[in-house]
């Protein structure tokens, strides 16, 4: 009766139009009043204000700001202009440059949404011009842009870590080859699908200009790598991290490239600020349903429906994975993580599943879910900035779409496939 509860409150505020933060708010409230407790508001303005009282939120806004000033300082346009001097003049070459790209920025920014609607502003144009499918390539850019969230600085991933108590070190470092298989994933399906299409290929570049565009890109490579050390070898924690990014990109910005001006730095300020309250509102709205959560031990009656799957970690992973690419057809890429975290994490534990590999699994079909039909929210930010059809793009990502699942699929049958590399890391 519980999930029902659950559900019937949290999906019919959300088809009423309501935000997804004031529908989290009556989801709780619901979960309360059905309990038996009334409601008691001090216990909700007490569960917002401590859930968002914790040292590691710090990072969200700040890797936030540094995204925006990376775009602002021209790191973006830099790392798209050195992928294609080296693998441009091939076949296909501007979609391995997308996908090369794609993995490079979201090294920088680890947000979805940004990297798409830079990859889109800047090679769309490019692949329309010399002759390669506007929908196939708009479907290329959409899949290559969901890797940003599987790469440190991944807001999913630190949201998973805050919410559900886990190292986000680990989710970092655990994150990082799986983005990478879906990359190489990305480049056999983009080899496939544009082995016929007849383009103008770019001439190659000289071996000066490709030497001149890594020293232009050098500036903006040297931030991952300055990250994932750090914390590899104990220099400073996630948190610590996202600061280093913001005074990185000034540095990069204002000294290295010089292109950012005090307009542009106010602006990514601003964006930045107002991007933060967004999510941030958000997160505080989910303590409340997720204390609610717990106190009706809603992961105790989910155990009980999926008894059958308990005693095997590969056949309940698969099944969850099966889950969360459905309901990612449904729901936005933040409200999954608050919704279906402090529900599913309970029942991994208590299968023995590794929660570093759950959490880097659970990010990977959520962001599959941001280039699926009907909310795709990708796909959206492709569609608008390319001014291309929904539907045709939602048609045209379909060969990418099933190969990140294939990867996701991978990953529940060969759970190494993240520990191994973890451990090296480590």
């Amino acid at each position: 009766m519980t999930v029902g509860v659950f559900l019937f409150s949290l999906l019919g505020a959300m088809s009423l139009g309501m935000p997804i933060a004031f529908s989290l708010i009556i989801c709780g409230v619901a979960l309360m009043v059905f309990g038996g407790g009334g409601l008691d508001v001090d216990l909700i303005s007490g569960n917002m204000i401590n859930g968002l009282d914790n040292f590691i939120f710090l990072a969200i806004p700040f890797f936030m700001l540094a995204g925006e000033l990376m775009n602002a300082g021209g790191l973006s346009r830099r790392i798209v202009y050195m992928a294609s001097t080296i693998v441009g003049h091939v076949r296909g070459g501007l979609g391995y440059v997308t996908i090369i790209a794609a993995i490079l920025l979201g090294a920088l920014s680890g947000s979805a949404i940004a990297d798409t609607a830079a990859l889109a502003a800047i090679l769309l144009p490019m692949m329309r011009k010399v002759g390669y499918n506007p929908e196939r390539a708009a479907g290329l850019i959409a899949s290559s842009g969901i890797i940003a969230p599987m790469l440190p600085p991944s807001m999913g991933l630190v949201m998973i870590g805050a919410i559900g108590g886990i190292s986000i070190t680990k989710l970092f470092l655990a994150g990082i080859v799986p983005g990478l298989m879906m990359g190489v994933a990305l480049v056999g399906t983009w080899w496939w699908v544009s082995r016929k299409e007849s383009v103008s290929l770019m001439p190659k570049q000289p071996l000066s200009e490709v030497l001149r565009s890594l020293k232009s890109g050098i500036g903006a490579l040297l931030l991952p790598a300055i990250i994932v050390g750090g914390m590899k070898f104990g220099i400073f924690t996630p948190t610590e991290s996202a600061v280093v990014a913001v005074a990185y990109a000034l540095f990069a910005g204002c000294i290295v490239y010089r292109e950012l001006t005090w307009a542009a730095i106010y602006r990514s300020f601003v964006n930045s600020a107002k991007t933060t309250g967004v999510v941030m509102f958000v997160v505080a709205a989910a303590f409340i349903s997720s204390w609610m959560i717990t106190t009706a031990d809603l992961p105790g009656q989910l155990a009980g429906m999926l008894a059958p799957f308990m005693d095997s970690p590969t056949e309940l992973m698969l099944v969850i994975v099966v889950l969360l690419v459905i309901v990612g057809m449904a729901l936005d890429f933040t409200p999954m993580i608050l919704i279906l975290i402090p529900v599913l994490l309970p029942l991994i534990k208590q299968a023995g599943i590794d929660p570093v590999y759950f959490g880097v699994v659970f990010i990977m079909c959520n962001a599959i879910g941001m280039i699926t039909w009907p909310v795709g929210t990708v796909l959206n930010v492709v569609s608008g900035v390319g001014k291309l059809s929904f539907d045709t793009v939602s048609k045209s990502v379909l060969p990418f779409l099933i190969a990140e699942v294939g990867v996701a699929l991978l990953l529940v049958f060969f759970p190494k496939l993240v520990l191994v590399p973890l451990q090296w890391f480590l």
